[in-house]
């Protein structure tokens, strides 16, 4: 187990390094049309499929990094770049993800692929899990799975929603309900391959902010996929839920409950990462700016109320960054999240980036209110991080309920 650590070793270096010149010579200077356009950039996601940069053993290099910082280094640069297209060249690892921590060796290996396509021809997946009336909110899922013995075949029927890569992901992973009575206990996860009959795309979202990532809706009626499209095969999933039906005793129950929070928590400084680069590209931007614009005869830099802004703009990304990557150090290492770092990472980063991207609208005064600059588009960007992955208020539940130990409501 590696020790945390504040430096970056050569190799991450040079892999930082990399990342960075594609966000700046391929991701920046197509970030405004694709924005415009409202449109999944296909050519850039070839791009970065073509060095690599699109592939599962590439998010795998990072996801076993021992240090832990591989994924938020690799984050905080895409998103430096664009947190829209950022969002459509990572989209598809929570898709992969989902089948490599549920599925069996011959579904990682039949799906995964298919998911990404070749660099001739890339390919999205898309995880499907919330719904009109289960966000934050899981146990009011509707979609079922119901088997057919007869046919060895799951059904489906219900809607998601918010789906990144929803309706033209050539795999779709859906979270479903298959024992309504167990709660979340009852849900399972189902791979629906491409050109499924009964699947389609719903209402296709105009967003406020990261426009160039698809965010949709996935209807499903009456779809029909094989038995071995369950993620993890289905005498796993009767194991399963027999051991829920049993009502295992309550020491037990709060240690099912603990490790379901631990998984979340896991993932979440990765999307304080994501928070982390667009703060830190405002505030360059905002930097340079505040250096070179002239007002009264002097850059406006020499200003108190300018440089005191950009004084706490760069003091509190560091700050997220160091609690991101305490984070994700401690998730590698098995390192229990006593105080829910997790989310302390994920609700300080995206609060950061939502302050950080309006101080730098407010330094380019008018020009920052523009589309000629970029800060008007991280502004609009940085509401996401507060909303998806879990709210900022859902953040602060767990917080207080881990530290607390009592279910707070």
């Amino acid at each position: 187990m590696a020790e945390f650590t504040m430096e970056l070793n050569d190799d991450q270096k040079q892999v930082r390094d990399w990342i960075h010149g594609f966000a700046a010579n391929v991701i920046r200077p197509a970030a405004a049309e694709w924005d415009e356009r409202e449109e999944t950039p296909w050519p850039v996601i070839q791009e970065a499929a073509k060095v690599g940069i699109y592939s599962l053993d590439f998010y795998a290099q990072q996801y076993f990094d021992p240090t832990g910082l591989g994924v938020p280094m690799a984050m905080e640069e895409l998103f430096w770049g664009d947190a829209g297209i950022a969002l459509s060249i990572v989209g598809t690892g929570l898709a992969a993800i989902g089948v490599l921590a549920n599925g069996t060796e011959e579904q990682i290996g039949t799906w995964i692929p298919q998911m990404y396509g070749t660099p001739d021809d890339v390919k999205v997946a898309a995880f499907c899990s919330s719904e009109p009336d289960a966000g934050s909110d899981v146990g009011s899922m509707r979609t079922r799975a119901v088997y057919d013995q007869a046919a060895d075949e799951w059904v489906l029927n219900g809607t998601k929603t918010w789906a990144t890569n929803g309706g033209i992901a050539n795999v779709h992973i859906v979270v479903a309900v298959v024992d309504p009575e167990l709660g979340t206990k009852g849900h399972a996860s189902f791979i629906i391959p491409p050109n499924t009959p009964g699947l389609s795309q719903g209402q296709k979202f105009k967003k406020h902010g990261i426009r160039a990532s698809h965010t949709a809706e996935v209807v499903l009626e009456d779809v029909r996929i094989p038995g071995s499209c369950l993620l993890g095969g289905k005498e796993k999933l009767d194991e399963r839920l027999a051991r829920a039906r049993e009502k295992a005793k309550a020491v037990d129950g709060d240690r099912l409950k603990n490790a379901a929070m631990a998984t979340f928590e896991a993932s979440r400084p990765a999307v304080g990462a994501m928070a982390v680069g667009t703060a830190r590209a405002a505030y360059e931007v905002a930097l340079d700016y505040a250096r070179t614009r002239t007002q009264f005869g002097r850059p406006i830099i020499d200003n108190q109320g300018v440089a005191f802004q950009l004084a706490d703009m760069r003091t509190q990304i560091d700050a997220a960054r160091l609690l991101v990557w305490r984070a994700s150090w401690m998730a590698v290492a098995g390192r229990p999240f006593t105080s829910a770092e997790g989310s302390m990472s994920k609700l300080f980063a995206s609060e950061v980036a939502k302050k950080v991207t309006a101080q730098a609208v407010q330094i380019l005064g008018g020009n920052g209110f523009t589309r000629e600059y970029p800060v008007e588009r991280m502004h609009r960007d940085a509401a996401i991080y507060t909303i998806f992955e879990g709210t900022s208020e859902i953040q602060r539940l767990v917080i207080a309920r881990t530290l607390s130990g009592m279910p707070i409501r």
